[in-house]
C-alpha cells in the first residue's frame, strides 16, 4: 500500500481563521492530509496570544499548536488591494476555503461566500459562524461560550437549581464546529467529484450547541417535557450514577437497561437478595425507592478502594462501568494510548506529543507532519510559488505581506 499524507492528499485549502473554531476545521484537514494554507494578518491570528493569555509568556503555545499543525502560514494585509488580490490569486488555486471572520467583515474584503462561489464554481466556501448565515444576529460576535455554551441551553441543563451556571472548558464548542466543517467540506468535495459543482457549506457553534442537546430537545418537541439535571441522591435509576470509594475516588456506573444492569449492581454491591426483594423488584419500584437504595449504595462502595472494587466490578461482564478521571489520570490510562489519541508531531530534531483529531482510516492513514508554523513563516514561499519572487521585497515594504527573514 502506498504511504499517504491521509485521504486528503492533494486537496488544496486557504483558511481565514481566528481564535479557535476556523483553525480547528483547517487544522482536521490538514491532519487528514490537504494542504493548507493560513492566511494571517500582520499581528498574527489572535490565538497565538494564548501563551499569554493562559500563563506568564510560556515557552510554547499547546493550544495553538493544536489547531494549526501541518499548515503554511503566510501575512498578508487584507486592508490593501495588494493583499486582497494576493488572497484572491490564493483561492483561485484552492479546493476549499474555510473561515470563521464575521460575516460584514468578509463582505467588506470581498472574500464573503456568494463573492467567490461566483468566481470560482468549482470551491467548496467553509463558513463556521457564531449563530448561522441568516437572520437577525447572522453578523453577531460570538465565542462558543456565548453561542454553544450559554445561549443553545447547554450551561441550563447542566445547571443545579439554586447553584450557579457551570462554566465550558476551552474551546468545547469551537473543536464540535470545527469537526462538523470539516465533515462539510468532506461531504461537499464528494458531491463535487460527482457533478463537477462547488458550493457554500456551513455550521455554526449556535447549531452545534443545539445538536449536543437534540436529546433534550427532541423530548421537548415530542413531547413537551423539559428533563430536568441529574442529582445523584435522587436520581430514579441508581444504576445509572456516580459513587465515591474508600480513597475519595468515583466512578459512573451505566445501568440504562434495568432488567439486564441491575441484577449485576446486586450482586458487586454483596447483596444478591435484593433481586427478591420487593422494594427493588422491577425499575419503577427501585425508582421509588431510589433515595434509600443510593444511600446504601453509598455506605458499600465507599468500604473499598478504586483498585479493590475494579476486581469486583470485573466479575461482572454485563455490569458497565467508567472512572471519574482527571487528565492526570487520562495520561496514565493505557487505553488512551491504544485509542489513538496521541501523534507525535515532527518538530525538527524530535518530535512533540499532541492530541490527534478524532478519526482514522485503515486505507489512507493521516500523520502530522509539521508543528504549526511561525507568524508568515511561509509567505515568500508561497509568494514564489505564485511567481511573484520578484516583488517580494516591495511588497514587504508596502506593508502588505510579512515574511520571515531569509535563512
Amino acid at each position: 500500500m502506498r504511504t499517504m499524507a491521509g485521504p486528503l492528499e492533494g486537496v488544496k485549502v486557504v483558511e481565514l481563521g481566528v481564535w479557535v473554531a476556523g483553525p480547528a476545521a483547517g487544522g482536521i484537514l490538514a491532519d487528514w492530509g490537504a494542504e493548507v494554507i493560513k492566511i494571517e494578518p500582520p499581528a498574527g491570528d489572535p490565538a497565538r496570544t494564548f501563551r499569554y493569555l493562559l500563563g506568564t509568556d510560556m515557552p510554547t503555545n499547546p493550544i495553538f499548536e493544536m489547531d494549526n499543525r501541518s499548515k503554511r502560514s503566510i501575512v498578508l494585509d487584507l486592508t490593501t488591494e495588494e493583499g486582497k488580490a494576493i488572497a484572491h490569486e490564493l483561492i483561485a488555486d484552492a479546493d476549499v476555503f474555510v473561515t470563521n471572520v464575521r460575516l460584514g467583515g468578509l463582505e467588506r474584503l470581498g472574500l464573503d461566500g456568494p463573492t467567490l462561489t461566483a468566481l470560482h464554481p468549482r470551491l467548496i466556501y467553509t463558513a463556521i459562524t457564531g449563530y448561522g448565515l441568516e437572520g437577525d444576529d447572522a453578523d453577531r460576535a460570538a465565542f462558543d461560550v456565548a453561542a454553544f455554551w450559554s445561549r443553545s441551553g447547554i450551561a441550563h441543563l447542566l445547571t443545579v437549581p439554586g447553584q450557579d451556571p457551570p462554566f465550558q472548558r476551552g474551546g468545547m464548542g469551537d473543536h464540535n464546529a470545527g469537526l462538523a466543517g470539516a465533515a462539510a467540506v468532506c461531504a461537499a468535495l464528494y458531491h463535487r467529484e460527482r457533478t463537477g459543482e462547488g458550493q457554500i457549506v456551513s455550521t455554526s457553534l449556535f447549531r452545534e450547541g443545539m445538536y449536543t442537546i437534540s436529546f433534550d430537545l427532541s423530548v421537548l418537541l415530542g413531547w413537551g417535557l423539559t428533563l430536568q439535571v441529574g442529582q445523584r441522591e435522587t436520581m430514579g435509576n441508581p444504576a445509572m450514577n456516580n459513587y465515591a470509594t474508600a480513597d475519595g475516588k468515583r466512578f459512573w456506573i451505566v445501568g440504562l437497561d434495568g432488567a439486564r444492569h441491575w441484577p449485576p449492581l446486586a450482586r458487586v454491591a454483596g447483596h444478591p437478595e435484593w433481586l427478591d426483594d420487593p422494594r427493588f423488584a422491577d425499575p419503577r419500584v427501585r425508582a421509588g425507592n431510589a433515595a434509600e437504595l443510593i444511600k446504601e449504595l453509598d455506605t458499600i462502595f465507599a468500604s473499598k478502594t478504586m483498585d479493590e472494587w475494579k476486581e469486583v466490578f470485573s466479575t461482572e461482564p454485563d455490569f458497565f462501568w467508567a472512572p471519574v478521571q482527571t487528565p492526570e489520570d487520562l495520561l496514565a490510562d493505557p487505553q488512551f494510548y491504544a485509542s489513538g489519541a496521541l501523534v507525535e508531531v515532527p518538530d525538527g530534531a524530535t518530535t512533540t506529543n499532541m492530541i490527534a483529531t478524532p478519526a482514522d482510516f485503515s486505507g489512507s492513514p493521516w500523520a502530522p507532519r509539521a508543528m504549526a508554523p511561525d507568524l508568515g513563516e511561509h509567505t515568500q514561499e508561497i509568494l514564489t510559488e505564485l511567481g511573484r519572487a520578484d516583488e517580494i521585497e516591495r511588497l514587504r515594504e508596502a506593508g502588505v505581506i510579512g515574511t520571515q527573514p531569509t535563512a
